[in-house]
């Protein structure tokens, strides 16, 4: 069983575990932007770069998510997405108020289909129900070549070895 820390403290993830090697399961999400649907994972002929966060609404995820939205524009030829149990409508002006606008937004709110298939839904604890902190990058053919489960959720994930997993 696959953990993470919350201030200190081991937290459960519930879900199937996804590792480096596996196929990246192919989930659909809702897009902050208009509440269509974004796909994510599966083999979709470019490279992803799957970012979780726990939620927008925290200084660390905001942090995180406006530096991956600066850094994305490195990524030529890369889809990059945000992926969040918040509401597509709060996620959608934290996006407008930041100018986030290198990468899609989605949120996992409807089924938790997404925090389920990727083993990053938090268990018993007082976040129980939101996702961790993590990083996947799969390759063209739908396969996971990186992934980081940030051990601490209140600390920032490594950016360098992420966007040098998708270059």
């Amino acid at each position: 069983m696959a953990t993470t820390k919350f201030k200190g403290t081991d937290v459960e993830l519930l879900g199937n575990e996804v590792n480096v090697g596996d196929k990246a399961p192919e989930v659909t999400v809702v897009n902050c932007d208009g509440l269509g649907d974004v796909v994510v994972g599966g083999a979709q002929g470019t490279k992803q770069l799957i970012i979780v966060v726990p939620s927008l609404d925290t200084g660390v995820c905001a942090t995180e998510t406006r530096n991956f939205n600066a850094r994305a524009a490195e990524l030529e030829g890369v889809k990059t997405t945000i992926v969040s149990l918040d509401l597509p409508f709060a996620a959608g002006r934290f996006c407008s108020a930041e100018g986030i606008d290198k990468l899609t937004v989605a949120s996992d709110f409807r089924n938790k289909d997404f925090a389920n298939a990727y083993g990053v839904l938090l268990g018993g604890s007082v976040l129980a129900g939101v996702t961790c902190r993590a990083i996947f990058a799969v390759d063209a053919d739908g396969v996971v070549t990186y992934k980081e489960i940030v051990p601490e959720i209140t600390e920032e994930p490594n950016y360098d070895a992420a966007i040098a997993a998708v270059k």
